[in-house]
């Protein structure tokens, strides 16, 4: 877990799926109906299930969780909404309905509250780390979520304290070395100079790989510096200051829980990071009462 003091409290957030995207993860799941219910003859009994947090965690998807529910006929009522701290046993979601109803949302909703929360909780820990080596260090997720999940990682990251470093190529202007080999004549003040003239509401963002190559982009407004050690950034940090550069440093490449404190202190304002995306599901536990 995180240390809370580190971390804002976070409103609840409304669900991030409609409910025709909702109805086709059920469907997914549920193509023909629910075979073992229906076969029993248990479909219209009375019953009632309620999430548990097994394991401490930084509760995300749990908003969708409750519509899920909603959408198979149930009622379901939230007891903590994503942002929100919950240590072991907490209890997360009750939903009373049918037995038909209550199977269909199931798993659902579990597996979706677990993956979601799974991430909130890594970006938490990252935030806190971070903010330990600077108070006003910013993490940053990546674009790297598992395709077709977007906004769900987006929100994922939000619950945990997180922004988004971008989310998607039509926002953001980020030169890459693969962008500067295909203009090998231009200079880093010309390539600066075009986008800021064609895109003049936007801040121009360059990577580079070495001390050297953030020396020649001194002029961008922020600078991603790619796999460097937290040494390496405090020395890049330095000759800036000394150059009278007011770029923002990002660092990206490996940053996690246990390094983000270091490169905070080095001097990186920006930590952007893929390592919540990776993050393993909490343990969502499940009870049901007839």
């Amino acid at each position: 877990m995180t240390d809370s003091a580190t971390r804002p409290a976070i409103p609840g957030m409304p669900p991030v799926l409609s409910d025709q995207e909702l109805h086709q993860l059920l469907n997914e799941d549920v193509p023909f109906g629910d075979l073992t219910t229906d076969s029993l003859g248990i479909a219209a009994l009375p019953g009632r299930i309620r999430f548990f947090a097994r394991d401490p965690m930084v509760l995300c998807g749990i908003e969708e969780a409750a519509r899920l529910f909603e959408l198979c006929g149930a009622r379901a009522e939230l007891y903590l909404t994503s942002g929100s701290e919950a240590p072991n046993e907490t209890l997360l979601l009750e939903a009373s309905g049918n037995a038909g109803a209550l199977h269909r949302g199931w798993k659902t909703a579990q597996t979706l509250v677990e993956w979601c929360s799974g991430i909130s909780t890594r970006a938490a820990a990252i935030v806190a780390a971070a903010h330990r080596g600077n108070p006003n260090a910013m993490v940053a997720g990546t674009r790297k979520n598992v395709p077709g999940n977007r906004r769900l990682a987006v929100k994922c990251f939000k619950a945990g304290g997180a922004v988004m470093h971008r989310n998607g190529l039509s926002e953001t202007l980020l030169i890459f070395a693969e962008h500067r080999q295909f203009m090998p004549d231009a200079s880093p003040a010309q390539m600066i100079e075009r986008l800021r003239r064609q895109c003049p509401e936007k801040r121009v963002v360059v990577e580079v790989a070495t001390p050297e190559e953030a020396l020649e982009w001194a002029e961008a407004d922020v600078l991603q510096l790619e796999k460097f050690t937290p040494q390496a950034v405090a020395q890049v940090a330095q000759a800036l200051t000394e150059c009278g550069s007011s770029t923002v440093i990002a660092a990206a490449g490996g940053i996690n829980a246990a390094n983000a404190e270091d490169y905070a202190r080095a001097g990186a304002r920006l930590l952007v990071t893929t390592a919540p995306h990776l993050a393993p599901p909490r343990d969502v536990q499940v009870r049901f009462q007839s």
